[in-house]
């Protein structure tokens, strides 16, 4: 006996670190983070090194050096056309019907461990280097990281590169209208893998509903009614598992943004660390220069006459009238000798201790300054990235405020309604062009789609009949 559950697939926000529970937020049972399934969890610097050095070294013989990339993830880093990597998110079910604990839960743990074992060989273009199955909330759901690339390149830049749009193209999708994107295209195909696997093991997604003939007119309404229940039940369904998603979406912004500030105040501590020191070792480096400039005189002294002479000239004593040369020479220049030349060797030493010292200082003080140099444009980075995050929260924010402010003009009921409404229509629209593109499987899925599709032109031709002879009427 099969099942019916949503399967829902979605873009996710990217948090690394809210994934691998690095941090968690107030969706998160504590006591079940230990069930989570990590598959990977790879340094994303490092994936980048493993994919593009060598399309990196490739594209920099004969460039000027002006021109060439030296960096590959900080470039990309900073682009406005390709991000670092793209994050999907799968889930089956809802909080409601296949909640974590339950036999539905266990069975959707079950199936989307079985789709992800395949999801590298089924796209190589998209190199996945951080997946993990969350078990500790509410329902069972899988975050899978990528890098798109795309190799063999001819047109302009690297022959291996990111990009989103190449690697899906590789893999066959390729875009449309702007609801139509190759993104969209793969989450669907994607969706559908699942969806397959998920039939599998007793779970059934998608449409449902039979082409009965010959009904009376009340049977036939009253069949049409309930599909539209169901139809309604389905999209209820989608609507749950969506808000489930944008609540963890916003849970998560709420986590990151606390995160940012918690280490732009720590960074800012470790910044007034650093000038501290920086001071501290400027004093000291001023106090040994002024040392040192007050020992110059005497050091050029010593080095002038040890040059010329190769020794040092001193005042010497005046000898008495009787006093013999011997005992002058013995008793008051062998002494006054010996006594100067020990202070010069002491002072040469100390000179010498003292150049090494402030050698020392004058390193150790730059290696200071350059550290404090980068926690200050690390400084730099994170309160740019703190801005960006407060922008986006406001404009959240702002959405919020509009949509409570148009619950509270129109009412929940028509809110809800109008909602409903513009879902049906877009399903509506995305049915119509799955039905009138032709599929390119086998000669049997060909003529079952003619079948169908004649038949969907039938009933609009009957329905439309009816309709201009009551008009004549």
């Amino acid at each position: 006996m099969t099942m019916k559950r949503t399967i829902s697939g979605r873009n996710g926000k990217g948090s690394l670190a809210h994934n691998r529970r690095a941090f968690e937020t107030e969706n998160v049972d504590k006591t079940r983070v230990h069930l989570n399934i990590k598959y990977c969890d790879e340094n994303l610097k490092a994936v980048y090194h493993e994919l593009f050095d060598s399309a990196v070294e490739r594209y920099n013989v004969g460039k000027r050096n002006d021109r060439k990339i030296t960096d590959y993830y900080e470039k990309i880093r900073q682009s406005k056309q390709e991000k670092l990597f793209h994050e999907v998110i799968f889930q089956i079910g809802n909080c409601t019907d296949t909640a974590v604990g339950t036999e539905e839960g266990k069975l959707a743990v079950k199936i989307l461990d079985e789709y992800m074992k395949e999801f590298q060989k089924r796209n190589p273009t998209l190199r996945v280097f951080s997946c993990h199955l969350h078990l500790d909330e509410s329902t069972p759901h899988l975050h899978v990281d990528f890098v798109p690339y795309v190799t063999g390149w001819k047109g302009k830049g690297m022959d291996t590169k990111v990009s989103l749009k190449q690697a899906l193209k590789r893999l066959g999708f390729e875009g449309g209208s702007k609801q139509d994107t190759e993104l969209n295209q793969w989450i669907n195909h994607e969706k559908e893998v699942l969806a397959e696997i998920a039939l599998q093991h007793g779970i059934e997604w998608g449409q449902k509903g039979t082409h009965e003939e010959h009904l009376d007119v009340y049977n036939f309404k009253k069949k049409g009614r309930k599909k539209e229940v169901q139809a309604l039940e389905q999209e209820k369904e989608y609507l749950t598992a969506e808000n489930e998603g944008l609540n963890c979406q916003i849970a998560e912004a709420k986590a990151d943004i606390k995160q940012l500030e918690e280490e732009m105040a720590r960074f800012q501590k470790d910044k007034e660390t650093a000038e501290e020191r920086s001071e501290k070792a400027e004093q000291e480096l001023k106090k040994l220069e002024e040392r040192r400039e007050r020992l110059q005189p005497v050091m050029d002294y010593v080095s002038k006459e040890m040059k010329e002479y190769g020794t040092v000239k001193a005042i010497l004593p005046e000898a008495s009238t009787l006093e013999r040369a011997t005992a002058y020479r013995d008793k008051k220049i062998k002494p006054l000798f010996i006594q100067m030349k020990n202070k010069i060797a002491v002072m040469a030493v100390q000179i010498k201790e003292l150049t090494k010292e402030v050698d020392g200082w004058r390193h150790k003080y730059q290696k200071t300054k350059q550290a404090y140099n980068q926690m200050q444009r690390e400084l730099d980075t994170v309160r740019e990235e703190n801005e960006q995050l407060f922008e986006e929260k406001q404009q959240l924010q702002n959405v919020s405020d509009r949509y409570d402010r148009v619950v509270r003009v129109l009412g929940e009921t028509v809110v809800d309604d109008a909602v409903q409404q513009d879902i049906q229509g877009q399903k509506t629209l995305e049915e119509k062009r799955q039905m009138e593109q032709m599929p390119t499987g086998s000669i049997h899925e060909r003529l079952a789609w003619g079948s169908r599709k004649s038949e969907m032109e039938n009933q609009q031709c009957k329905k439309n009949k009816t309709k201009n002879r009551g008009m004549e009427l």
